[in-house]
């Protein structure tokens, strides 16, 4: 599906990403977590491996052959991915990310 960059949707958030990019809402909590038996997790200490997210900005698409290619995901789905750039906006943390390294929806 070939859409127009005009299709894109920025959600409520202000911010228009470029390109392929969406923008994320980390949707995991901070600080220390508890384990079962009472101890207690730094975050430095937790598990590196992939991370939830909430879609609140999505760029128009990839732009190639002369239209753009729409990214996988709308807003408001709840995704996983690995990593991103990190950014604050309106003292609001976000996560940036392309398209592609998302891992999936989750349902």
């Amino acid at each position: 599906m070939i859409v127009s960059a005009k299709s894109a949707k920025s959600g409520s958030i202000g911010l228009n990403p470029l390109s392929d990019r969406v923008v994320l809402k980390p949707t995991e909590e901070k600080g220390e977590s508890k384990t079962a038996s009472g101890l207690y997790i730094p975050e430095s200490g937790k598990d590196t491996g992939l991370k939830k997210g909430e879609v609140v900005a999505i760029g128009p698409g990839k732009w190639e052959d002369g239209a753009y290619h729409p990214v996988s995901v709308s807003v408001g789905d709840e995704v996983l991915y690995q990593w991103g750039e990190k950014i604050t906006y309106k003292n609001v943390e976000y996560v940036v990310v392309r398209d592609g390294e998302i891992v999936a929806k989750v349902k």
